[in-house]
């Protein structure tokens, strides 16, 4: 595996600048999805037959497959060889298209609010049926991903998610042509599906590491990879469980419910994708490197690195979701059928989940200090406790507060999650905050309460002044006017206060030189 000391931030930015990219047209196809199709009838069953194989990506794809699959190929690739680690690839692509069976059948009982709707019961059906075989193409591209990651090649997989957002947009380009906009969309999801696999394929013929069926055995590789991937699904994947909940029980609220957590999701998926996913990717390779080459202070510090990025680019993130969420949602989908009490709704349910934003971004990097060790079953029994304390709070608050409710529950299930993982962690002395985690958080934490005010007292005259510049953009122009002044605001604070504590940007960068290997390597 290629990858020395200083590829950690080379690959952190190359996978968190692919990663934005997509957050960015993924953006724009919400915009024009929110234009097209609003917050109704049609947009809640869209988001039922997109949310429900998208929920499966990312809970296989964005950490738990490779946590388990990622080592296990690695060793194979290490201890057996190239022609084994590509017999084993091929072992697991095989199972992985036995295993879509009777993936239909579950998700159509995964929304059982349906019942009581049957026209949009009849949508929702319609466009599953046409989104289908996007969970077909995307589990076979989350495999090939995998076997690029274990090779450090990372920037066809970052980049596989733009595609879908290109495809669903020029769908509803020509929505026309459809029985309606929902079921264009739906076409586009199938589109991107098929435009990703090929991709995957691409790379992965290039890199040498394609590999297609072989007759599946129940092999000591195989029985080691489903023993880690099982645990290391709930693991790693418990807040998209919460969000999966979300959808179930966001089925049983009224018209608009589901398309208000869809909307508000959107925006807080930015930096988690961005950040803390990229995070959590580059940064389990890197750890399991150096503790199974005895270095495990190079481990910890890669680790509070990470951790101090994250927190210091998601901290701007939290103070937004808390404090303008309103119009956030009417600067971005305010427009067509997406009126101002939709975007009231949204707002409502964006607030909730930024509360739970900080700790999303650093679970995946707390998660590393198990995985990196191979141990993927105390994150899932963690993470099975945060979980059913989770949904327990949707059921008590989901009648009440609505699709907030929700939302609130999921932000607390996170925190738990996270406190719980950074406890067990530190006591077995995986996990050591250092000094200069610890700088940069009180440097953050700094220019967030600074980035509060202005964002509280800024607000007035930015939306006057964007009312000025233009009358037809004017929610966009106060938007972007905030957002511009708070982000020159906190980055500022946040550098003089690095500064002052004596922590330079070099440190966040820079690796640690690597631990003497002590015998032959292999």
């Amino acid at each position: 595996m290629s990858g020395g000391p200083k590829s950690l931030s080379r690959n952190l930015a190359s996978v968190g600048g692919f990663t934005l990219l997509s957050r960015i047209t993924g953006f724009i196809r919400d915009v024009v999805m929110g234009a097209v199709l609003g917050a109704g009838m049609l947009a809640d069953a869209f988001t039922i037959a997109f949310r429900l194989p998208n929920h499966f990506r990312a809970i296989f794809g964005e950490g738990a497959f490779n946590a388990a699959y990622v080592p296990s190929y690695s060793r194979v690739l290490e201890t057996e060889g190239a022609a084994a680690a590509k017999h084993f690839s091929a072992q697991i692509f095989t199972l992985l298209l036995m295993s879509l069976i009777f993936t239909r059948q579950i998700l159509l009982l995964l929304a059982p609010g349906l019942a009581d709707d049957p026209e949009k019961m009849a949508q929702a059906l319609t466009m599953t049926r046409i989104t289908f075989p996007y969970l077909l193409c995307v589990t076979l591209v989350t495999l090939l991903s995998g076997t690029l990651n274990a090779h450090a090649r990372f920037a066809a997989a970052a980049f596989a998610p733009v595609l879908l957002n290109l495809a669903i947009i020029g769908c509803l380009a020509v929505w026309f042509l459809f029985p309606n906009a929902g079921v264009a969309a739906a076409t586009g999801v199938l589109v991107a599906g098929v435009l990703e696999l090929a991709l995957m394929i691409v790379a992965a013929r290039r890199a040498g590491v394609f590999a297609w069926f072989a007759k599946p055995g129940w092999t000591a590789d195989v029985k080691q990879f489903f023993k880690a991937f099982v645990p290391a699904v709930i693991g790693s994947a418990g807040v998209q469980i919460a969000l999966f909940a979300d959808t179930i029980i966001g089925s049983l609220l009224p018209t608009g419910g589901l398309a208000s957590i869809y909307y508000a999701d959107r925006i807080y998926q930015l930096p988690i994708g961005v950040i803390g996913i990229a995070a959590g990717t580059v940064l389990l390779p890197e750890m399991s490197r150096r503790f199974s080459s005895g270095d495990q202070a190079g481990a910890l510090d890669a680790q509070n690195r990470t951790m101090a990025l994250t927190i210091a680019l998601s901290a701007p993130f939290f103070v937004a979701f808390l404090t303008i969420s309103d119009m956030i949602m009417a600067g971005v989908f305010q427009r067509g059928a997406f009126d101002a009490d939709a975007a009231a709704r949204s707002a409502a349910v964006l607030t909730a989940y930024g509360s739970g934003l900080l700790a999303v971004v650093l679970i995946r990097s707390a998660v590393a200090s198990f995985q990196a060790r191979g141990d993927t079953m105390t994150p899932m029994k963690i993470a099975l406790g945060a979980v059913a304390f989770n949904v327990a709070l949707k059921i008590v608050l989901f009648q009440p507060l609505g699709a907030a409710g929700l939302a609130i529950a999921t932000a607390v299930g996170a925190w738990i999650n996270f406190v719980l993982l950074c406890a067990l962690a530190m006591r077995r002395g995986d996990m050591a905050p250092d000094s200069t985690l610890k700088k940069v958080i009180l440097a953050a934490g700094a220019a967030s309460v600074v980035l509060a005010l202005v964002a509280v007292f800024g607000r007035a005259p930015a939306i006057a002044l964007g009312a000025m510049l233009t009358e037809s953009f004017a929610k966009e122009a106060a938007l972007v006017l905030l957002a511009g002044a708070g982000a020159c605001v906190y980055f500022g604070v946040l550098f003089v206060g690095l500064r002052v504590l004596g922590v330079r940007l070099t440190r966040l960068r820079r690796a640690p030189a690597e631990k003497p290997a002590s015998g032959p390597q292999g």
